[in-house]
This record gives structure tokens, sequence and C-alpha cells, in this order.
């Protein structure tokens, strides 16, 4: 299981619900904020494709295409995915050129989730963001198992929210079904 951490804040509310959730599971935990990923001109639609970009994508990928459950974790920020997670998706365009990552085949084999926070109404307001996945990940052939959306805004106001605690306890035994 690879946790993609889409969040520019260390130990942010994220941060904190997704640990909480995968509490006793072995995961790998990848920083995106952490690595370079450099925007690309789009030039999936030309014969000779993307141009080699110097920065951390292709080996980052090369990593997180080996793990069979995939966690998206990202703070609501403007009403939707952060621009550190967003980027990385968006290079999705050049993997799906790579043939030899086989992308799109590999990632039809994947099952994901989604984990949330935000403070304005995120139950409400975060759907957007989630329904945003949904189609990232219908494109891609990947499998949407779930997500969880969290209320919290200030640094380490998730921890008082019982809400998002209890949701976190029956995210993880759904989380759990599937990677028995």
């Amino acid at each position: 299981m690879a946790v993609l951490f889409g969040s520019s804040r260390d130990h942010g509310n994220t941060e904190t619900l997704t640990k909480l959730a995968l509490e006793g599971m072995q995961y790998t935990s990848f920083y995106l904020k952490n690595y370079k990923v450099n925007p690309i001109d789009d030039l999936r639609h030309t014969k000779s494709g993307f141009v080699k970009v110097d920065d951390d994508y292709d080996e980052l990928m090369r990593e997180v295409i080996h793990h069979e459950i995939l966690i998206f974790a990202t703070p609501v920020y403007w009403y939707g995915m952060s621009g550190v997670i967003k980027k990385f998706i968006d290079r999705f365009s050049q993997s799906l050129r790579d043939e030899s990552l086989n992308f799109k085949d590999k990632m039809g084999r994947k099952k994901a989730f989604v984990i949330t926070v935000g403070g304005d109404n995120p139950r409400i307001k975060a759907l957007p963001l989630i329904q945003q996945f949904q189609y990232i990940f219908d494109f891609s052939g990947t499998e949407f198992a779930g997500y969880l959306i969290g209320k919290a805004n200030a640094p380490h106001e998730i921890q008082s929210d019982s809400r998002s605690i209890s949701d976190a306890m029956e995210f993880r035994k759904v989380l759990q079904k599937h990677t028995e």
C-alpha cells in the first residue's frame, strides 16, 4: 500500500487523520512536497510525445506503480485537491505515453482511496474533489474503493473532531477488507 501525501504542511490534519486510519497497517509513505515534480509541456498528441524532464517524477512513479493499493491524501485547498498532488496527477498524461511503464494496464489492477480534510463544511464541499478523483480513477481503470473526509482547519484540530476520528476507524475496517 502506498500513501501519496499531498499536503504542503508537515504533520498537518490530513496526515494525522491518514495515519490514524492506517494505524497498525503496513504502508509506504510518499510525501510529494519532498519530490521535485515539474510541470510539463503537453505533447501527448504529438508524434514524438513528451520531452524528458529533469525531475523526480519518473523514479517516483516507478516506485508508486508497484503498490496494489494507492491512497491519495490531500487537504482541501480552495475546494479542490492541493497543487502538490494535482501536479503529480497531471503527469499521468506523460505516464500514459511511456511504453516501458505500461501505466494504464498497471493502474487498471489497482484500488485507490482518497483521504481529505477541510475546514469549510468539507463533508459537502469536498464532494467535488472526491468526484474529480472518481473521474481520474475511471479514466485510468483504477477501482475507486472508498474515501474519508475529515473536518479541521487549524493545526492539530482534527484530533478533537470525534466524528472524523470515528469515521477513520470505520475507514480502517473497509481498507483492511481490501488488503486481506
